[in-house]
């Protein structure tokens, strides 16, 4: 008995598991890219709330360039607004001379800050 049949009527491959024929399917083949720690958050949130969304993604082939846009996105946002909450409170070279800690301090609240809004508006929503 063969194990693979060929169905014309809807041009798929089919192969014997046990005593059922299943559909040979195979998913695109996607290139290597690196999603940085936005896109793997991205990646969380789908898996975990937008299930449809993931799997409608992942079959197409379409994952890695969606979280890579995600990524490239969600970088820029972050960068811009780091950028700009600096200029607005005047965290300059200047000031980490004369105050490296209390500069290191707002250095920090200010990443902290820039990355709520970019989770908020990019990667959980």
């Amino acid at each position: 008995m063969d194990k693979c049949i060929y169905n014309e009527k809807n041009g798929l491959w089919y192969e014997l598991q046990g005593d059922y024929y299943l559909p040979c399917l195979k998913l695109p083949e996607e290139g290597e890219v690196h999603i940085g720690i936005w896109g793997q958050q991205h990646l969380r949130y789908l898996k975990q709330y937008h299930r449809v969304r993931y799997y409608n993604l992942l079959t197409s082939g379409k994952l890695n360039d969606y979280l890579v846009d995600v990524e490239n996105w969600a970088q820029q946002m972050f960068d811009e607004l780091v950028n700009a909450l600096s200029r607005n409170e005047n965290l300059t070279e200047g000031f980490k001379a004369t105050n490296p800690v209390e500069w290191v301090r707002k250095s920090n609240n200010i990443r902290n800050r820039a990355a709520e809004i970019v989770n908020q508006e990019v990667i959980f929503s």
